[in-house]
């Protein structure tokens, strides 16, 4: 899901919106298959994919869940997390969400910020 929807639609965001309104930031937490999903692996797969955005590497959790995929109660990948220039989240969406849909919650969201700055 990741690699068909989720880092696509990704590409698309970081390409569609003013770095100054959206920021694009991966989330690489390991869950399963621990022993093929290395740093190595994904800077060799980031490299090939042509990622261009931050990808951060979720740190081991307590259980079988990474830190971050624990704490914002992640179910899964692909999964999409919306957070605001307040750092509060104001969005998680597991699975795929249609451009149509993530445009419109991405800018009334760029709308808000701007209402705040001015």
């Amino acid at each position: 899901g990741c690699v068909l929807h989720g880092l696509p639609q990704a590409q698309r965001i970081a390409a569609g919106f003013d770095a100054a309104d959206v920021a694009v930031i991966g989330l690489h937490s390991v869950f399963e298959h621990h022993a093929a999903n290395t740093r190595a692996a994904l800077e060799a797969f980031l490299h090939e994919w042509r990622i261009r955005f931050p990808v951060a590497i979720d740190a081991p959790g307590t259980g079988p869940l990474p830190r971050t995929m624990e704490a914002w109660q992640l179910q899964g990948t692909p999964t999409l997390v919306l957070i605001d220039r307040e750092g509060r989240m104001r969005a998680r969406h597991f699975g795929q969400v249609s451009d149509l849909a993530l445009g419109a919650e991405l800018m009334a969201l760029v709308a808000e910020g701007r209402t705040r700055s001015a």
